[in-house]
């Protein structure tokens, strides 16, 4: 579980704190420039900030005033903290986080001296994180090891987690996940027969496809436990652990030469210390004339130096050491390797629907995460990360590029 993941008990500022933070906050709300937002306070009355003409319609309900107190310190991160711990709620959540994407430059979700002990202690924090080999394997296990059963409960049956590629309206998650799967394996030039290391193994399914769908000797690697295990029985299952190796093991362990690379949603745990080890080590495995297929969530520029100034409430509580690095990032780091970008293109809306589907599912499984024994307050938790996840590709804050890499040679 996250090392972030608290009791849940919620601290009480003195009222007349509260009071004059409810003051300061709701006149931020004059700041809104994209969309409306109706705020109803603990008494019932309601403030409308902005034009429903310029961008989405969000409303908050405000259950306690210490909600203003932990926005104050804490800005879009204690927005995030607050809604964890029940202080307030809304109807759609999607779209009151979407117009806080829209409007995140303004004073009250971000910047402020004010916020200045509260940001240093949560970068301090955040820079105890970094991804060395051990941190790597900590990182990696405060998520997704979590268990199994949980990422059943809302993840398709091709057990993915990652965006999927829709190809129509009506095609099914798992059917969207398996054209992820088809159109990644074409990127990375494989046909049949290649041995292809993915990077990433999660739960097995690109293996899988790759093993099973074209033949290929698939090495896949990961350093979460569960998951390890789980993608090996799915491989027996399947009577293809012939051609597939799974291994726990860091991306800086791996030997050999292969003649294709598969990474699916991977590198945001790298580290930006780290992304240029990455892609030297992908240099080095990739044979000449080979291809890395690379599928990335990443930031514009602006907001990927934000995450190396500071800390957000995703690399908070969800994904701890993780960094989204922008295109321009991966391109610094390809300096030095014999790698090139040939080809890129954002499926960021159709990773929104992808979240807005595991969104829906896990919702309706909250009996069942319970008895998991996950409490109310990991519940919000995961809700506010799913649903402020889907408001970042919506408006086009995060994108989710897949891009092809080319290492010139023949093959050999």
């Amino acid at each position: 579980m996250s090392t972030e993941y608290l009791d849940g008990q919620v601290s009480r500022p003195d009222p007349l704190l509260s009071s004059v933070a409810r003051r300061i906050v709701l006149g931020f709300g004059g700041s809104v420039r994209a969309g409306r937002l109706d705020i109803v306070l603990p008494d019932g009355s309601r403030r409308s900030f902005g034009d429903p003409a310029t961008g989405p319609t969000a409303e908050i309900r405000v259950h306690d005033d210490a909600a203003f107190m932990r926005l104050l310190r804490g800005g879009a991160t204690g927005a995030g903290e607050s809604f964890m711990d029940g202080l307030w709620s809304s109807p759609d959540l999607v779209a009151v986080l979407e117009l806080g994407a829209l409007n995140r430059r303004i004073a009250g979700l971000s910047g402020g001296w004010w916020r200045m002990p509260v940001r240093l202690a949560r970068t301090v924090m955040h820079r105890t994180r970094r991804n060395t080999r051990r941190g790597s394997r900590r990182n990696i296990a405060a998520h997704y090891d979590l268990g199994n059963e949980l990422y059943r409960l809302f993840l398709d049956e091709t057990m993915t987690y990652s965006g999927a590629v829709f190809e129509s309206p009506a095609q099914s998650l798992a059917d969207a996940q398996r054209a992820k799967y088809r159109i990644m394996a074409e990127r990375a030039g494989l046909t049949g027969g290649e041995h292809v290391l993915d990077i990433g193994t999660g739960w097995g399914g690109f293996a899988l496809y790759a093993a099973g769908e074209l033949g290929c000797q698939v090495t896949t690697i990961t350093l979460s436990a569960e998951q390890e295990a789980y993608a090996r029985r799915r491989i027996v299952a399947a009577g293809l652990e012939g051609r597939v190796t799974v291994s726990l093991q860091d991306y800086r362990q791996v030997r050999g030469t292969y003649d294709g690379i598969v990474s699916i949603e991977m590198i945001e745990a790298v580290g930006a210390e780290y992304h240029a080890t990455y892609f030297q080590t992908c240099d080095r495995l990739l044979g000449p004339g080979g291809t890395m297929s690379l599928q990335a969530i990443t930031f514009g520029e602006d907001d990927y130096q934000a995450q190396l100034r500071g800390v957000n409430w995703i690399q908070q509580y969800i994904f701890p050491g993780g960094v989204l690095p922008s295109l321009g990032a991966i391109e610094r780091a390809l300096d030095g390797t014999r790698l090139r970008i040939s080809d890129v293109s954002d499926i960021g809306p159709d990773y929104a629907s992808t979240l807005r589907a595991w969104r829906h599912r896990f919702l309706g499984q909250l009996d069942a995460v319970r008895a998991l024994g996950y409490d109310d307050r990991f519940v919000r938790m995961w809700e506010y990360y799913l649903a402020i996840s889907e408001a970042g590709f919506r408006t086009g804050v995060t994108q989710d590029l897949q891009i092809v890499l080319q290492r010139p040679g023949a093959h050999g």
